[in-house]
């Protein structure tokens, strides 16, 4: 009993003692809060003072933080949540409780204490910047020398501290990613003095905000709660700002956009970038300083990268391999199409399945799988993202063509015009100029490349459309010089070819087929009409150019409603269309029957009532033409290069026409049937035709004239026309004044005037003792003479000196001039010589020289300032002339750049120091006996061009310092030793016998 009363005692102390260390242990219970709470502060001071310091190290020296760190702030939030979490209950809970939880805060401080011991970091928080300028980018091997020029190209422009934007361009596919990826591993390889590297891809879903976060993700900063788009900005550009050389590629920018928006702040000592894309345009937009092109690969380079993606595992026999040869050819150059197809091709050793594969590349129809899923889709994003339904459709016309046809690009302009592509505007200059607009669009995005075509070392193109160019040549932009080549047929010089990559074209006929009901079979060598199942009654375009069909027989009359477009033009053995083939074309808008044989228009072609473009331009044995009468909605008509020999019956009732081309040398008018077509724009006659003679009154009513090409029927009404040129005149025209009845020709390559604005060709003409005094066009640019023999000079020629416009002038096959120049005319005269640039001698047969040499002596020649603009000086088959050039008479050329002599059988100095030193001494003239010791002279002449000089000994008996000479051609001068000094060594081109 009583050891049970000790125990109850015992047991008693016991819970009382328990009770008193409760007691106590609760007010220490809020000193271990307290304890806790002060240690969580510590470690949050130590936080913030870490990230502050990650931010700058980062930002301002592109380091990196050390993986340690990253741990610890991830230790550090975890705790922070738990105390958080702690406190939280401890504030919703009772005494008991909190009595419960004092070993858990315990633990808390000890664990908060020891994460602030561990933030100190004595060996720092940050490793090298090298850690952090980035990753190496997985790429292929570069294929081709062009792709290692390129690299190279770039590689020094990045170097170079005045280069800060860089852009590359390209199609789709070929190669402009791979080649930044290979420059963005070299910076990370090679030592420079750039800190860091950074790459991102601009998605098809460009924004702002999202470039913002992407660059921000890259560069280690976040943005994400910042909603205002100018902070963002602000906080990049800053971010970027505080590192010191860094460069930022940006692959496949669609659109252009500011920097400053996105805060990406371009500086030298700082950021440089490097963008790509597939638009010329856009690199521009974005202001680089230096852009660069990725041109497709050669075929032996093709070949090596097709052979490598081939695999060693593929063993090709010499059959084998000729087919797969032809195989990599039609992935035309494309990395991607040639990398994709090789590897489908990867283990395939039947030739048959080589041969399958080839004739489903060359078929454009054919679903090309592989090729289509990657290549395809790849340039398809090009002609989406146009956003232009017009361009689209302008750029859809190129696929026309055949493939690698070499298009022009006026005559492609011609065709949006026709479809009604380019028809916002009243004015056909400015329709031109936006069809040049659109083609530069699509050439800056490659969709259409330029074409370079060279013969005899100048820039040339063919003449595939040759009279479609003299039809529309007036509306390019100012007076070229054009000079026929030598014994080069159908190629001149100054145009313009544009062509559609093999690819690209292949993609537009895919579009083609899926958007757009189009039956495209240019080019295919096609001897017979396609069968009429072919011709659906959803057409709506066909082209069927560049073929060999022969005739279109009376049992095909497809029935094609709504059919708009139809192109046969280039075949050539086209001889006959039944009357029925256009029967049921209700809807046919353009017909396009240029350059076939045919001798009959079809008389069905009278009931298309819709039609607004009929050309028929090269159809050299087309005679005859059905009534045009009902064809009230045609806007263009071309009859140039035809054999007709009246007007067409109906013209006069064309009321809407605006475009008539009747280069025709038979056609036989007065120009009376046009009178009444005054919605015309653009007329031309065959000016060289003796058959077509416009009187003023029947072309003075056409007050919309934009162009005009014609003879006029004399010289009364030549100059009552020329009255009224400044009241209602045309911007462009070609005016001939040949007053001799009988049929001739000119002298000249039918091809001289392709390029013409404002020209005037006198022939057979008074001028100097004319009862009637010539009146020029206040505006004229070029004129020419011919054939007028009682001329005596060229001021006889320029008599009217209100002509200050004049840049080209050329004078032929007049008998009268013996010298070019005379000391007898005024200074009035001779205003219109001082703006001339271009001055051309043909076949004056009694031409002795350019002035006498007692005038040219004279401080008085030439009044005013007469030829100081003169550029090119060209002289041909001028028999009896010896000595062109004196010293002095050099001297008043200051800007003479080219001089041309050919076939002048007498040459034999091209300037003479004969007789008399031109050179002032002391404003007096000096006799010398060495001309050896005379020196000569000019700044500026860049090209000589000698060629059938016999006689010709040298260029100057004196010492001729040429320092500007960069091209001398000699062809057929066999006397000739004696050549030009020059600052640097010029390449003398002996042209082959």
């Amino acid at each position: 009993m009583a050891t049970r009363i000790i125990e109850g005692l015992v047991k008693t102390s016991e819970i009382y003692s328990l009770i008193l260390d409760m007691l106590s242990g609760f007010n220490g219970f809020n000193d271990n809060v307290q304890m806790l709470e002060m240690k969580l502060e510590e470690l949050c001071s130590l936080e913030h003072d870490i990230n502050k310091e990650l931010e700058i190290e980062e930002l301002e020296r592109g380091k990196k933080r050390k993986r340690e760190v990253e741990n610890w702030l991830r230790n550090v939030q975890r705790k922070k949540t738990e105390v958080h979490g702690m406190v939280q209950e401890l504030r919703d809970c009772g005494m008991f409780r909190h009595l419960k939880l004092i070993v858990q805060v315990r633990k808390l401080t000890g664990q908060v204490t020891d994460l602030v011991a561990r933030g100190r970091f004595p060996e720092g928080i940050v490793g090298s910047a090298q850690e952090s300028r980035g990753y190496a980018l997985l790429t292929t091997e570069l294929a081709g020398a062009m792709f290692q020029k390129n690299v190279g190209k770039i590689w020094d422009w990045l170097m170079n501290d005045g280069v800060l934007m860089i852009g590359v361009y390209g199609m789709g596919g070929v190669g402009k990613t791979s080649v930044l990826m290979h420059i963005h591993n070299m910076l990370l390889t090679a030592v420079t003095n750039f800190e860091s590297v950074f790459w991102v891809t601009i998605s098809q879903s460009f924004s702002i905000h999202k470039l913002q976060r992407d660059v921000a993700k890259i560069v280690g900063i976040d943005i994400s709660k910042e909603s205002d788009e100018r902070k963002r900005a602000a906080r990049l550009s800053w971010a970027l700002m505080r590192r010191k050389r860094c460069v930022l590629f940006l692959d496949d920018v669609w659109n252009h956009f500011p920097l400053e928006r996105v805060g990406i702040p371009v500086r030298a000592d700082g950021l440089k970038l490097v963008l790509t894309s597939r638009s010329l345009d856009v690199c521009r937009r974005m202001n680089c300083q230096n852009s660069v092109k990725v041109e497709p690969l050669s075929m032996e380079e093709a070949w090596t990268l097709f052979v490598d993606n081939l695999g060693q595992q593929t063993t090709l026999s010499p059959e084998e391999k000729q087919v797969a040869r032809s195989v990599a050819k039609q992935c035309a150059g494309l990395p991607l199409a040639i990398i994709t197809m090789a590897r489908s091709m990867r283990g395939v050793e039947e030739i048959s399945e080589w041969r399958h594969t080839l004739e489903e590349l060359r078929n454009t129809e054919a679903k090309q799988e592989e090729m289509e899923m990657e290549v395809l889709r790849v340039l398809r994003f090009s002609y989406d993202h146009l956003n232009d339904k017009m361009v689209q459709q302008c750029f859809l016309c190129c696929a026309l063509y055949p493939e690698d046809f070499e298009i022009d690009r006026d005559v492609l302009i011609e065709s949006f015009v026709d479809e009604g592509l380019v028809n916002g505007m009243t004015s056909l200059e400015a329709m031109f100029d936006e069809g040049h607009s659109i083609v530069n669009k699509l050439e800056n995005i490659c969709l259409l490349g330029k074409v370079e075509n060279y013969v005899g070392g100048k820039k040339c193109m063919g003449l595939q459309d040759a009279s479609s160019h003299i039809a529309i040549s007036m509306m390019k932009r100012g007076c070229q010089h054009v000079e026929p080549m030598n014994n080069v047929e159908g190629y001149y010089v100054g145009s313009q070819l544009v062509k559609m990559h093999d690819l690209v074209r292949a993609m537009a006929i895919n579009v083609m087929k899926v958007n757009n009901n189009f039956l495209v079979k240019a080019g295919l060598q096609l001897t017979k009409i396609p069968d009429e199942v072919e011709w659906s009654e959803d057409l709506e375009k066909v082209s069927l150019m560049c073929n060999w069909i022969h005739e279109i027989p009376t049992e095909i009359s497809p029935r094609c409603p709504k059919l708009r477009t139809l192109i046969l033009k280039h075949n050539e053995s086209l001889t006959r269309i039944s009357d029925s083939f256009f029967v049921h074309m209700s809807a046919l808008e353009v017909l396009d029957l240029s350059f076939t044989d045919i001798e009959v228009l079809p008389k069905s072609v009278s009931d298309l009532s819709t039609l607004t473009a009929l050309l028929l331009t090269s159809c050299k044995r087309l005679k005859h033409m059905p009534s045009l009468a009902k064809l009230q909605a045609l806007l263009r008509l071309d009859l140039s290069f035809t054999a007709i020999t009246e007007m067409p019956q109906g013209l006069e009732m064309l009321v809407n026409l605006k475009w008539l081309n009747l280069y025709a040398k038979d056609l036989v008018s007065s120009g009376k049937e046009v009178a009444k077509l005054t919605s015309l724009q653009f007329l031309i006659l065959h000016w060289w035709s003796r058959k077509i003679k416009v009187k003023v009154e029947h072309t003075s009513c056409l007050r919309k004239l934009e162009t005009f090409a014609a003879n006029l029927y004399n010289m009364h009404h030549f100059n009552a026309y020329v009255k009224t040129m400044h009241i209602y005149g045309p911007r462009s025209y070609l005016l001939q004044l040949d007053t001799e009845e009988s049929h001739g020709n000119s002298p000249w390559c039918c091809f001289a005037e392709v390029c013409f604005r404002k020209d005037v060709i006198i022939s057979n003409c008074k001028i100097r003792t004319g009862e009637t005094s010539l009146m020029l066009p206040l505006d004229i640019q070029r004129l020419k003479v011919e054939r007028c023999h009682e001329i005596r000079s060229l001021c006889d020629v320029m008599s009217l000196k209100n002509a200050t416009s004049l840049k080209r002038s050329e004078i032929a096959d007049c008998d009268g001039p013996e010298y070019m120049f005379s000391l007898s005319c005024s200074s009035s005269c001779c205003t219109s010589l001082h703006s001339l640039e271009s001055l051309e001698l043909y076949s004056l047969k009694n031409l002795h020289g350019l002035c006498k040499e007692g005038e040219v002596a004279a401080q008085t020649f030439p009044p005013g300032r007469a030829f100081t603009c003169l550029k090119y000086f060209f002289i041909y088959h001028c028999p009896l002339i010896k000595k062109l050039l004196t010293p002095r008479l050099l001297a008043y050329l200051p800007n003479l750049e080219e001089i041309t002599v050919h076939n002048c059988k007498s040459m034999e100095e091209i300037i003479s120091v004969d007789g008399i030193d031109y050179e002032s001494f002391g404003g007096k003239k000096s006799f010398v006996t060495n001309r050896d010791t005379i020196i000569v002279r000019h700044s500026k002449l860049v090209s000589l061009s000698l060629k059938h000089l016999p006689e010709l000994k040298s260029i100057s008996s004196g010492q001729m310092v040429c320092e500007s000479l960069q091209n001398f051609r000699i062809f057929k001068c066999p006397k000739l030793a004696r050549f030009p000094e020059t600052a640097t060594p010029v390449q003398i081109l002996y042209d082959s016998f």
